[in-house]
């Protein structure tokens, strides 16, 4: 079996402005014809992007669609915050992949998976997403109740030469067992039901960093899946419309509200600049998984008392430290979201 490339070191990282840090296996002018189809087909048709008062609203397209779009959730200061926080994770992240081979594909990384705790709760800028007024209220309303708990937050990135797009999937199954390790909660050992019957078990709330535009590698969001007992279809499967189903135009500091089982997928960054959508995560209150301890009570304890109530079950002991840093190999790319693997 072929294994994931070693990574390189790039000493460079620190030094290079921010949006020069991609297309390092393509160029930038070969897409021109790609980026101009893009412009013209790409995005949702009737996308709402709703304001934070909207709640009831939200609510009823998350159930419909599996997501739900919301402006403003995060205010300047915040925003600017937050993007320091991702350019610095970056960078540190870039700093040990010279070609950009990426953990999600080429140009293309998980934050969460690059981190020893698989989470980034230990940096404040993560840690401030659990609880915002703006945002809140409309998962209390998802949920149908404020006692859901926080999972951690991690959140992805692509860099602009990011030129293929990732196979459609979905971040939550059945339990199953692999490699000695337990993944998901739900299954009906009758046969009769699977985690799709369910409500809502496990939102994800990606926050944009940058206006999602057509050519910058916007989310792929195929509404009305979360439900679906369909297969996922191989990306050679796909028919157009699902590779320009994609959640734009957005502004940034605007929040993608995800069912986690919905069907989607990352798509072409053809532009010049950086697209991260860092995020935070939640569990509904009759749902549980395993869970990393991912925040450190220094963290926790600069949390509101909703947020620490929220925090519980991912926060260490005052007496333990939590190791952060990156994992070899930033944690590799998964067998399914290599490119000889996409299209099989």
């Amino acid at each position: 079996m072929k294994k994931s490339p070693e990574l390189i070191a790039d000493e460079d990282t620190s030094s290079v402005p921010l949006n020069e840090l991609g297309w390092r296996d393509s160029r930038y002018e070969d897409f021109e014809q790609q980026r101009d189809y893009l412009t013209k087909n790409n995005g949702i048709r009737g996308l709402e992007v709703l304001a934070p008062g909207e709640v009831e609203r939200a609510k009823v397209l998350f159930e419909r669609d599996g997501f739900v779009v919301v402006k403003d959730a995060l205010d300047h200061a915040q925003l600017d915050f937050l993007r320091a926080g991702c350019e610095e994770v970056i960078r540190e992240i870039l700093a040990v992949d010279k070609n950009r081979d990426g953990n999600r594909g080429s140009h293309r990384y998980s934050f969460g998976s690059s981190s020893k705790t698989g989470h980034l709760m230990h940096r404040p800028e993560w840690a401030m997403l659990l609880d915002l007024p703006t945002i809140t209220p409309i998962l209390t309303a998802i949920f149908g109740s404020s006692d859901y708990i926080a999972r951690g937050g991690g959140g992805d990135f692509c860099l602009p030469g990011a030129t293929e797009y990732q196979p459609l999937h979905s971040d939550s199954g059945d339990r199953r067992e692999f490699n000695g390790a337990t993944f998901g909660s739900f299954r009906d050992e009758r046969n009769k039901l699977t985690i799709r019957d369910l409500p809502c078990p496990y939102v994800c709330c990606n926050f944009l960093m940058v206006d999602f535009t057509a050519i910058n590698g916007p989310t792929r969001q195929i509404p009305a899946t979360q439900n679906s007992p369909r297969d996922l279809p191989r990306r050679s499967e796909e028919p157009e419309w699902m590779k320009l189903s994609t959640v734009c135009p957005a502004p940034a500091g605007s929040v993608l509200i995800r069912d986690v089982r919905a069907w989607h997928g990352g798509t072409p960054n053809l532009s010049r600049e950086v697209r991260a959508i860092p995020n935070a995560e939640f569990f509904a209150p009759w749902y549980r998984e395993p869970m990393p301890i991912s925040m450190p009570r220094e963290i926790y304890n600069n949390l509101s008392d909703f947020g620490r109530k929220l925090a519980r079950y991912i926060v260490c002991d005052s007496s333990e430290t939590i190791e952060t840093g990156y994992r070899r190999n930033l944690g590799a790319t998964p067998k399914v979201m290599r490119s000889k693997n996409a299209s099989s």
